[in-house]
């Protein structure tokens, strides 16, 4: 089997709102630069993916509303055009179709390339853009590139994706794709939709008709930290995805559950995050025989948090995980500190929590906030896969 793909262009940076807006393509640029200096890309073949056309796109999203997304690319475009293209959250710029129709075809590409066998892993960290609705841009997304990579895998005759997402925010772009789709298992553990955008995500949330049952939502209170975090995927997402049994998995790591993001209010380190996809990559190595398409994500660090966190993804990606305690390239740290001066570096790749990152596991008891969360979801969503709600080991 060939080595893993990661995909990579520098015109992916070029998907830049502009001014002051968080979503910083700073922080891709960071992680590429980490990575390859910590030689993680080594274990990757190198993809430069094409933009995905017009027949792509509409896999997901409507026709009306490429045009439109084409319409305010043009330079000097003075005016909104609806489709959510205008406002502080997605404001329009040049290039904007050509940017992030790049990125969609670099999910949609790595998606094929497993499908047809070429690959088992792939990556594509400047994807994971899970909040775009097929009508309107959302949250910082123009196009869904995570909807559309799991879309290709169903048009390449993939029976059954798992889709999971532990991005601080849920993934409902994602879930209004597939929520009557019964071959999508969609799997978001998000902050609760009571604090934060995009205010949905609730455990009610399950899918409608024959896909009753395969959206899934694990929405933890503000304030949650590692240990509670990693409780509450523990107490629910492997049992469905098992139960679920798919062909490919597909996962979203937006880094904003760090307790530094400044959009977000989980309390998750750099080695949570890491322990987070460790168990992942458990899942997919044990459910899916390897086959895991993974993909960025949000994340509004972009120099202290989302280069560390992306990169421990590549390399546990790649099968060549990185010691926690590895110091930061010097000539990295260099460039950090020009792209942001005055901002306090971090040394190495851990936020110094002992790791792997101890949690005690869901034993059926409810003692505190989240543990009401792991109920709710469990009792709502259990039944509907033939497990058991009340033990735990399921």
């Amino acid at each position: 089997m060939s080595p893993p793909l990661v995909v990579w262009d520098p015109r992916m940076l070029d998907y830049d709102f502009g001014g002051n807006h968080p979503l910083d393509p700073l922080r891709w640029e960071l992680t590429w630069l980490l990575a390859e200096m910590l030689g993680v890309i080594d274990g990757f073949e190198v993809f430069t993916p094409g933009p995905a056309d017009v027949e792509t796109l509409g896999l997901v999203h409507t026709l009306g509303y490429i045009d439109a997304v084409r319409r305010a690319s043009r330079p000097g475009f003075p005016f909104s055009v609806g489709h959510g293209l205008g406002p502080p959250d997605n404001p329009i710029f040049p290039g904007m179709h050509e940017s992030a129709a790049l990125i969609a075809g670099g999910s949609v590409s790595a998606a094929r390339a497993i499908a047809h066998g070429e690959v088992d892993r792939a990556v594509n960290f400047c994807g994971g853009l899970h909040h775009a609705m097929a009508n309107h841009a959302s949250g910082f997304c123009v196009y869904n590139d995570a909807a559309l990579g799991i879309a290709a895998l169903l048009q390449a005759g993939v029976r059954k994706v798992a889709y999971v997402d532990v991005d601080v925010h849920h993934g409902d772009g994602v879930q209004a794709a597939f929520y009557g789709d019964p071959r999508v298992l969609t799997v978001s553990i998000h902050q609760s939709p009571l604090s934060l955008f995009p205010g949905t995500g609730h455990a009610t949330e399950c899918g409608e008709g024959a896909a009753d049952g395969t959206s899934v939502n694990i929405a933890v209170p503000a304030g949650t930290a590692d240990a509670s975090w990693l409780r509450a995927f523990h107490a629910v997402v492997p049992g469905v995805v098992r139960a679920f049994r798919p062909e490919v998995l597909v996962t979203q790591h937006g880094a904003d559950s760090h307790r530094e993001d400044p959009l977000a209010d989980l309390n998750l380190t750099i080695d949570g995050h890491r322990t987070s996809y460790e168990a992942l990559r458990e899942l997919a190595e044990t459910v899916t025989d390897g086959r895991w398409l993974a993909l960025g994500g949000g994340g509004y660090s972009p120099v202290r948090v989302v280069p560390r966190s992306w990169t421990h993804l590549l390399a546990i990606v790649s099968g060549h995980d990185i010691d926690p305690a590895t110091p930061l390239p010097q000539d990295w740290l260099a460039l950090a500190a020009a792209a942001r001066p005055g901002i306090t570096l971090p040394v190495d790749m851990s936020d110094g929590t002992t790791h792997p990152v101890t949690f005690r596991r869901w034993d059926g008891t409810v003692d505190l906030a989240v543990d009401r969360a792991i109920r709710d979801t469990r009792n709502t969503i259990y039944p509907l896969h033939g497990l058991d709600p009340h033990d735990p080991r399921d």
